[in-house]
């Protein structure tokens, strides 16, 4: 079921369950979706609906950084509560063993022994994480630590 179908069933299940927050997200969620969709004047794919999850919560992890930050802990748990529904509907995380084989595999396959190659790191190893969920910040940590130590 594409995910946009997903969405609209469980806002109606959200609005018949009064679940206010839940519906909000989920609103949220839709809309976003679906902008994307009219920016990009074509179906969305699996990979874009993934994409447009991914900023959303980034959004909100931001967000709730920020709020810790200036000591609103309400609204910092209120985005925190945003994230946990968004995260239902994005596939698992890569475990550290999947991130280190993955980098393992591109290095290898790449042949890269310097930092300079890491573009090449990268864009092999986020093929080889396809379909998960990949924090680019820890992965491009994992191999500029990789590449600094061959």
């Amino acid at each position: 079921m594409p995910l946009l179908d997903r969405i609209q069933t469980e806002m109606v299940q959200a609005m018949k369950a009064k679940d206010e927050t839940r519906l909000s997200v989920l609103r949220m969620m839709k809309s976003a979706l679906q902008k994307h969709q009219i920016d990009a004047m074509k179906p969305l794919t699996e990979a874009a609906e993934l994409q447009v999850m991914s900023t959303l919560l980034k959004q909100r992890r931001e967000s709730a950084d920020m709020f810790r930050k200036g000591g609103r802990e309400e609204l910092a748990s209120k985005e925190e509560g945003e994230i946990a529904i968004i995260e239902g509907y994005l596939p698992s995380e890569p475990t550290a063993a999947d991130l280190e084989n993955a980098v393992s595999a591109a290095i290898a396959e790449t042949g890269a022994a310097s930092q300079k190659q890491m573009g090449a790191v990268m864009k092999a190893a986020q093929a080889r994480l396809a379909g998960k969920r990949v924090d680019g910040k820890a992965l491009s940590e994992l191999v500029k630590r990789r590449l600094s130590a061959a």
